[in-house]
């Protein structure tokens, strides 16, 4: 995997390097991380310092490899899957994020009810809810206890 990672900065006219590789490794392991969480990750197989992993990430996102995402009221997260159009799920909870796929094809997200002479080429979608996990939580802590009805 680390030559698809050499392929992908040289593609993209970046110098391959450890920090670098290390970053594209955690969110491919790790998508929809802050970067904290990138941070600790390349830390615990690098030495490298903070403002290291802020310049690579900039430099990855600048060069399309890494996308940046900042659902409203939380902080910026990064992902390696990119060009897809794809969108998010966030649970208003915990703030977990998930995928979710466009529409393939023609794809009604791309198609603005009045553009207003822009040419789309990209929407953003979130969906907020409630994840499995938090619903769950919900629910059982609603639910009446039974040994108060004996």
């Amino acid at each position: 995997m680390t030559s698809d990672f050499e392929a992908q900065l040289r593609a993209v006219s970046l110098r391959v390097t450890r920090p670098r590789l290390a970053v594209l490794a955690a969110l491919r392991d790790h998508p929809h991380v802050d970067t904290d969480t990138v941070i600790d990750l390349v830390r615990a197989e690098l030495s490298v310092s903070h403002q290291a992993i802020y310049d690579v990430l900039r430099a990855l996102t600048d060069a399309g490899l890494v996308r940046r995402i900042q659902p409203a009221g939380a902080t910026a997260r990064y992902e390696c899957r990119v060009g897809d159009n794809h969108h998010h799920v966030v649970c208003r909870t915990c703030g977990a994020i998930a995928d979710v796929d466009c529409a393939v094809g023609y794809s009604p997200c791309l198609t603005a009810s009045d553009d207003h002479g822009f040419v789309v080429d990209e929407a953003e979608v979130v969906y907020w809810g409630t994840c499995p996990d938090c619903a769950t939580e919900r629910t059982s802590q609603s639910a009446p206890s039974s040994e108060g009805s004996r």
